[in-house]
């Protein structure tokens, strides 16, 4: 577990742009746009989901635009952070739940809910998406 020394300096600023990390997702899938959503990940990032896994923005960026063309088309997706940790002064991990939500709907299906793993660095003075993991969430 870290310990306060792994907070940077500005801690309450880099908490908010880690949150801002996960908007940044929000507002790229609203948009259905896979190339923001890839840029949100740092250049070798990585992304897990049920049965998948993508290596790199490139794989990441073809994968979201087939399936904001298919499976997500006109969806959107809903978070919100349930804990964060710095590991260092320039990673952290971001905690949430959230999920897919079809038109109409206001929060996820139970199918649908997830909780998502965030590992976050800063690279060039910018809070990135280094690696994603979600997986079904349990019942309320």
């Amino acid at each position: 577990m870290p310990t306060k020394s792994a907070a940077p300096s500005n801690a309450a600023a880099d908490q908010a742009a880690i949150a801002a990390v996960s908007q940044r997702v929000v507002a790229a899938w609203a948009a259905h746009d896979a190339d923001g959503f890839a840029r949100v990940f740092v250049e070798d990032g990585t992304m897990v989901l049920p049965g998948v896994y993508l290596q790199g923005r490139d794989q990441i960026r073809d994968y979201m635009a087939n399936a904001f063309a298919n499976q997500y088309k006109g969806t959107q997706v809903t978070g919100k952070p349930l804990n964060m940790k710095f590991l260092s002064d320039s990673s952290g991990v971001l905690l949430t739940e959230g999920g897919v939500l079809h038109p109409g709907e206001n929060k996820p299906t139970q199918e649908r809910a997830i909780r998502a793993s965030w590992i976050v660095m800063k690279e060039d003075g910018r809070w990135m998406l280094a690696a994603y993991h979600n997986c079904e969430r349990d019942a309320d």
